[in-house]
């Protein structure tokens, strides 16, 4: 694990990739308010169209895992959320670019969600008694940043409550035991969509390249088109090569689909 030093009390620059994440989720707060006040009842139907509802999901909504971290509710929630993203985007991307940072709050999203669904189907599967309550807000996301500051930066000292110094891993371990903790309570689901949030920043830390999964994704799709742009290459060859037989010339490429001039076939002849 990484070491560094202690950290005070001190918002980072808001630059970047965190800047992006919460000036997008202030907007959409504002822009939910001024609907609610506006167009009360269209309001309502557009919040119960994002919010991720696991039994919606499955009877179609497939957006819902990707829209619900935009809707936010009460200002004290929402103030909370944004300052914890801002802080917690704002230290990791002081060591990482944008793309890590984005692929890791993308990555904690889906993962929140998915927790969410899974607990859905075991509680519709054995009768467990599960609140089907629809998930909202960033949160997933924010727990996401937090294991991953946890298992990377262990050792950095922040201020718990603005008064308690207390190392991060401590700090990721805390707030997992208060998600534990609630799942014995009557918001199983939203706990154990902490949990999953957590767990897929966890994930998302340990396996992503430092340059962020958009950047390999991009590697990996430009490797996947010269491959078969070589393919296409090689195979015109040896049409070429049967074409010109048919005419009583010889022609040969080589193994990339380059052809072969008399020339550097005798100077390898000469020097092999």
């Amino acid at each position: 694990m990484r070491r560094l030093g202690s950290s005070p009390f001190a918002f980072p620059d808001f630059r970047g990739a965190t800047r992006q994440l919460v000036l997008v989720n202030l907007v959409a707060y504002f822009a939910l308010l001024l609907a609610q006040i506006a167009f009360r009842d269209t309001a309502a139907a557009v919040v119960s169209w994002l919010t991720f509802q696991p039994w919606a999901f499955f009877h179609g909504a497939l957006w819902q895992p990707f829209t619900y971290s935009f809707i936010h509710f009460g200002i004290l929630e929402t103030l909370f959320e944004l300052l914890s993203l801002w802080f917690l985007a704002g230290f990791l991307e002081t060591y990482h670019n944008a793309n890590w940072i984005y692929g890791l709050y993308a990555f904690s999203v889906l993962g929140t969600a998915v927790a969410g669904m899974v607990i859905f189907l075991v509680g519709s599967t054995i009768r467990l008694q599960v609140a089907p309550v629809p998930l909202y807000g960033c949160f997933g996301g924010v727990f996401g940043l937090l294991a991953a500051i946890g298992i990377l930066y262990g050792d950095v000292e922040f201020l718990l409550f603005f008064a308690i110094g207390i190392k991060a891993k401590y700090m990721a371990i805390i707030f997992a035991l208060i998600a534990v903790a609630m799942l014995f309570g009557s918001e199983k689901m939203y706990a154990f969509a902490q949990l999953g949030g957590a767990a897929a920043g966890l994930l998302y830390a340990r396996s992503a390249p430092r340059r962020g999964m958009k950047f390999a994704f991009s590697e990996h799709w430009y490797s996947v088109r010269n491959r078969y742009y070589r393919w296409k290459r090689r195979r015109a060859a040896r049409k070429f090569e049967v074409y010109m037989r048919s005419q009583g010339r010889t022609v040969k490429f080589d193994g990339q689909g380059r052809i072969i001039h008399e020339d550097d076939a005798d100077d390898k002849k000469r020097w092999n």
